[in-house]
């Protein structure tokens, strides 16, 4: 996770940020640091990667890499707004004992658009990471990878229209997905739980999953039920100065698989 020292809305890649909007840097961060307390309470460990001045958005850790056995592989962003960020994580790694760190050949926007489900990783394409991304990520990490087309730009990212909640359980918002990617999750997870219009508006896939507990922000009151129902434990945060710029709590968190 990256503490949103340096947080603002000074530009819009996004559909969601609207730099004319006020921001607030000080309520972002207390509603992080109340989101990374919550993970350290689930009995997760939280490493923290340094902010960097001049990088607003480098608080959506998650699209700085992707992590999986060991190996990571990091970004190389569309929007050079962000570019920048790709150094911290390159930098980062190798410092803290992980001996095969790369970045992406092609334009790869880490966990926005990668998302581990098992065995299989779920790949996100249509507005960042580039479909080229994902074979490259396939020969990377030895794993079968999945591409899935986003068609609805305020979904920018698979990790706003999809969410992994276990090995074989997903919940998704049909309306962000191309025909031929929404036959294709139906054939894969034919129990997943549909976001509603409502919730989806409300980033409530923007979620982070350990199998048990799900976080997701607290607006997505008819995910919750629904969470509820499949036997998971929702937990709901208010992330809302953080969706001012497009990110929730996925966003702000990314996976480090070993």
């Amino acid at each position: 996770m990256v503490r949103p020292t340096y947080f603002d809305v000074e530009y819009s890649i996004n559909p969601w940020m609207n730099p004319k909007k006020p921001t607030f840097t000080e309520l972002a961060v207390t509603q992080w640091e109340w989101l990374r307390d919550l993970f350290v309470d689930l009995g997760h460990r939280v490493e923290l990667l340094d902010p960097r001045p001049g990088l607003p958005d480098m608080v959506f850790a998650a699209n700085g890499a992707t992590v999986v056995d060991g190996r990571v592989l990091v970004a190389r962003f569309r929007n050079w707004q962000r570019a920048a960020e790709a150094q911290a994580y390159l930098d980062w790694f190798p410092a803290h004992g992980y001996p095969e760190v790369r970045q992406a050949q092609w334009v790869n926007e880490g966990e926005g658009d990668y998302l581990v489900a098992g065995e299989r990783i779920l790949a996100g394409t249509g507005f960042r990471t580039a479909p080229n991304a994902h074979q490259e990520s396939q020969d990377y990490f030895g794993r079968p990878v999945v591409g899935l087309t986003l068609v609805d730009p305020r979904y920018y990212h698979l990790d706003t229209a999809l969410a992994v909640l276990d090995a074989d359980t997903v919940m998704f918002y049909p309306a962000a997905f191309s025909p031929e990617s929404l036959e294709l999750l139906d054939e894969l997870y034919p129990d997943a739980i549909h976001a509603t219009d409502a919730d989806a508006a409300e980033f409530g896939l923007n979620a982070v999953s350990d199998g048990k507990h799900v976080v997701l922000p607290q607006s997505a009151t008819g995910l919750i039920g629904r969470l509820r129902e499949r036997g998971f434990e929702p937990i709901g945060v208010d992330m809302a100065e953080l969706l001012k710029a497009g990110g929730s709590v996925k966003c702000c968190t990314l996976e480090l698989r070993a």
